[in-house]
């Protein structure tokens, strides 16, 4: 590797790259979030194409049978409330041929909603931008082969796994938006996320700032901990909600909550005890270790707006965009929890 190759794959840019990747990845989640919100899951039934198309179509019509018209294979229409995918490149005639087609059998949603379809149509290009953006940081992680190689490694697996989250994505629109495989989606995401911010900690250099004892690291693994369990039980409530909503639609009154799961309850009242401990943690950080105070007052705001945004849906009837905002800011807290841990760590050392 000449020195103008060097020089281009900088660990500046390897770094830049990096932060480009952690930032697409917490956009998808925003993304996933508001398909979850507005119920556009299903908006385009097919995968990787939508309705059989790159480009989806903007109206009904265009998935409607037509006569004396060429269709290629793939493509998708919708007839009698069912799918049929075009079995090969052909002209119709001026009647419906049923050998030319076939049923849709991955599933039996037969909807189409513009709005819905284009939300979920701009869900894929996100991550579809995400899974090149990661790529490129891979590409640029090739100056660490030699001296440190498992940076390499381990952004090639960042790789592998934003095609890993594709094929999941496939499954849950298979599946017609199976819960569970919609959980463990997200909690892919997270765990990508948790690797990259990794990979960026490794590429910084140490901040003995963060000077600590066993004590606090011991207790941002266990904030890490603790926080996940609530995200899990966030994720079963999130399903009864969806179920709510699915049946009565939104605003969704407080109501149900009155024959709501055990859950409910248990990670309401839980996130009190996540508030003691993180601001218990903070005020040891800050006040005792003299720590620079810019990112727990970012782990300390984001954790009063996740409290704020679940009381808001249980007292206000679950305002459109609250669950939302719910999930995202969670994430973005476990991410700050990582940064965090893994800055203790190494200050310890």
């Amino acid at each position: 590797m000449n020195q103008n190759i060097k020089n281009f794959f900088s660990e500046k840019r390897y770094r830049w790259w990096l932060m480009a990747s952690i930032t697409i990845i917490y956009l998808i989640i925003v993304a996933g979030a508001i398909v979850r919100m507005t119920g556009s899951g299903m908006g385009c039934p097919d995968w990787p194409k939508c309705f059989g198309y790159w480009i989806p179509p903007t109206e009904q019509v265009e998935i409607e049978f037509s006569p004396e018209t060429p269709y290629k294979e793939g493509m998708v229409i919708i007839l009698d409330e069912e799918l049929r995918v075009a079995k090969k490149d052909f002209f119709t005639g001026t009647t419906y041929q049923p050998q030319n087609w076939e049923s849709y059998t991955k599933h039996d949603y037969s909807v189409f909603n513009v709005y819905h379809t284009w939300t979920e149509y701009i869900n894929r290009l996100i991550g579809a931008l995400g899974g090149l953006v990661v790529f490129i940081m891979f590409l640029f992680s090739l100056r660490y082969i030699k001296k440190r190689p498992r940076l390499t490694i381990l952004s090639f697996v960042s790789v592998l796994s934003m095609g890993i989250q594709a094929v999941i994505g496939k499954i849950v629109v298979d599946t017609n938006l199976s819960p569970a495989l919609i959980t463990f989606h997200m909690i892919a995401a997270l765990l990508i996320v948790g690797l990259l911010i990794y990979l960026l900690h490794e590429v910084k250099p140490t901040d003995y700032r963060y000077k600590s004892n066993k004590t606090m690291v011991r207790a941002a693994a266990g904030l890490i901990f603790l926080t996940l369990i609530q995200v899990v039980m966030g994720t079963q409530v999130r399903q009864f909600i969806d179920e709510q909503v699915d049946l009565f639609g939104y605003p969704l009154s407080s109501e149900w909550l009155e024959n709501g799961p055990l859950v409910f309850l248990i990670h309401r009242s839980y996130s009190i005890l996540l508030l003691v401990l993180h601001g218990w943690f903070i005020y040891r950080a800050v006040h005792i270790f003299h720590h620079p105070t810019k990112s727990y007052s970012v782990l300390a705001s984001l954790f009063v707006i996740t409290i704020l945004s679940g009381v808001f849906m249980n007292y206000l009837d679950f305002p459109f965009g609250s669950q939302a905002i719910h999930l995202v800011v969670a994430s973005l807290i476990l991410g700050m929890q990582f940064y965090l841990w893994m800055r203790l760590r190494v200050a310890l050392k």
